[in-house]
Parts: C-alpha cells; sequence; structure tokens
C-alpha cells in the first residue's frame, strides 16, 4: 500500500515547523529520521497520524486522502496508523493488560471500553501481545510501577492491539537506558520483519538509525535535505543535516551514540529480554 506526502507544511504563526516535505514510502519499510532537535520530525509525524492537522499539503494512504479525513474515518486511520511516544501515555493507575487492551478503542463501541468490558478473546490477545514483548509477568501490576523500558514495551503491546498497517514512533528510546533502548528497537524491527508492518520512527542517535533503519531521511529547518540508505549517510550527509558547532567543527557522532557492550551471558539471563516472536492469532487458538 503506498503511503506518500506531498508538499506536507505546517506553520505555526511565521514559523514553518515541516517545510514542503515530499516523500513516498511502499509498503513494510522501516525508516528512521533523523535531525536536531525542532527540525520538524515530532510535527511530521503528528501530521500523520492526524494529531496535527496541515497547513497545505498532501497525505495519501492507497486511494485515501488522509490529510481530509474526519470524524470516523478520522478515528479509523488513528486506529490503523499506531502511535507510539517518548513518554509512554499509559494509564498510570490502571494494570498493564487494561493499558494494553485500551488499544482495542476504535475497534468496539466506547462504552464497553470504559466499563472495561473485554472479551476473552482481547484478553487472550494481550496477554500474547505482553508475551511477545516478554512482560507478560507484569499484566496484573499497575502501570505506573514498571520502569520506563517495561513501560514502553507495554505502549508497543498496546499498539500492536490495533492490528495497524503503520507504526508511528516519536523518540521511543530518548528516555531509556542503552539495554532498554536495544530491547525496544528489537521489539521494532521484530514487528516491521516478521509482520511487514511499515515503521517510522524518530531517533536522536545515528548509530540506531544505521543499525535498525533500511532507509534514513534527515530533517533540517522543517525540510528533507537527505533520504537514503544508512551507506548513504556519510560525513557530509551528517553535517548537512546537523549543520556544525560554534567552531565550524561537524557533528561528533559518538556524542548521539547508544553502543554498549553487554556479555553475552547477561542479555541471554535478563528478564527484560523480549520472547520470540509468537503471532497474537497463536493465543486464540
Amino acid at each position: 500500500m503506498r503511503f506518500k506526502l506531498e508538499n506536507l507544511t505546517r506553520q505555526f504563526g511565521s514559523t514553518k515547523a515541516v517545510d514542503s516535505v515530499s516523500v513516498e514510502i511502499p509498503a513494510g519499510q522501516m525508516v528512521g529520521v533523523i535531525g536536531r532537535s525542532g527540525a520538524g520530525k515530532s510535527t511530521l509525524l503528528r501530521m500523520i497520524n492526524r494529531l496535527v492537522d496541515p497547513t497545505s499539503g498532501s497525505i495519501q494512504f492507497g486511494e485515501t486522502e488522509i490529510s481530509s479525513l474526519h470524524g470516523a474515518a478520522l478515528r479509523n486511520w488513528q486506529r490503523d496508523c499506531a502511535m507510539i511516544f517518548q513518554q509512554f501515555n499509559l494509564v498510570p493507575r490502571l494494570d498493564v493488560l487494561t493499558n494494553v487492551m485500551l488499544g482495542r478503542l476504535n475497534h468496539r463501541p466506547t462504552a464497553l471500553s470504559l466499563l472495561n468490558m473485554f472479551s476473552r478473546e482481547e484478553r487472550l490477545m494481550a496477554i500474547a501481545a505482553l508475551e511477545r514483548l516478554g512482560i507478560e509477568q507484569t499484566a496484573l501490576q499497575a502501570a505506573g510501577t514498571l520502569s520506563g523500558g517495561q513501560q514502553q514495551r507495554v505502549a508497543i503491546a498496546r499498539a500492536l492491539m490495533q492490528a495497524p498497517k503503520m507504526v508511528l514512533a516519536d523518540e521511543p528510546i530518548a528516555s531509556l537506558d542503552p539495554l532498554n533502548a536495544k530491547i525496544v528497537m528489537d521489539a521494532l524491527k521484530d514487528i516491521n520483519e516478521q509482520e511487514g508492518i511499515t515503521v517510522i520512527t524518530n531517533l536522536h542517535t545515528l548509530d540506531t538509525a544505521r543499525n535498525y533503519c533500511e532507509r534514513i531521511i534527515g530533517m533540517a529547518q522543517g525540510r528533507v535535505v537527505f533520504d537514503g540508505t544508512p551507506d548513504q549517510l556519510t560525513a557530509d550527509a551528517v553535517q548537512e543535516i546537523y549543520g556544525s558547532d560554534r567552531h565550524g567543527a561537524g557533528i561528533d557522532e559518538t556524542m548521539t551514540s547508544t553502543t554498549i557492550n553487554i556479555p553475552q551471558a547477561v542479555v541471554a539471563n535478563s528478564a527484560s529480554r523480549p520472547a520470540p516472536y509468537r503471532p497474537l492469532a497463536a493465543a486464540e487458538a
């Protein structure tokens, strides 16, 4: 299913947060969007999900003009285009299982969700999603008691419950330590590879973008200044995206690195390690 942005612009007063962005993304790609703070990355993702309306331009998914959707059609798009946030956006007082099942909100009457009246099938789907992320043991804990890495995995499980056609992740590892960052990125890559779901993620670390994304889009001052493969992200391209410091020097990539050396035994025995891929439908058998 073709996904296309054409001359997409968002203006706040006299400032163009996103300026005439045109890109086309085929189904099943894993795309990393990089750039300085304020480059327009988050605004771009929020426009795709229609949390922010474009000032001008077009968002197309297949034959559907996303930028003109309203009412139920817009809610259906926000169901199909799942959003994962840096700050997780869970309900801290609710248990993990309920937070995950809230991903079914746009698949059922709202009243049933508010009354916590989820079906047996939905509960099994939620448990399967948690097992896939390796945190099924937290199902009955209040979400607010979990670590940041665990909460982000709950947020990913909730997104899976939406049965999305696309996943948008806005700085999903920005507040996580390196080990949890790896676990979360491994989970997003697994979703992309195993289910063929398009994943677009904003990232602030170049090594992460290179290691996980088959395509990298670089933004500067609201515009796309780079669009290519990890191998094409040369030092010159990085400088065009990030510019120079006040002394005229280019960015030191080691300052953005999340690379860590973890003994394999520690990773293998970690309770935080995601479980191997298991289709959600398996829980219904």
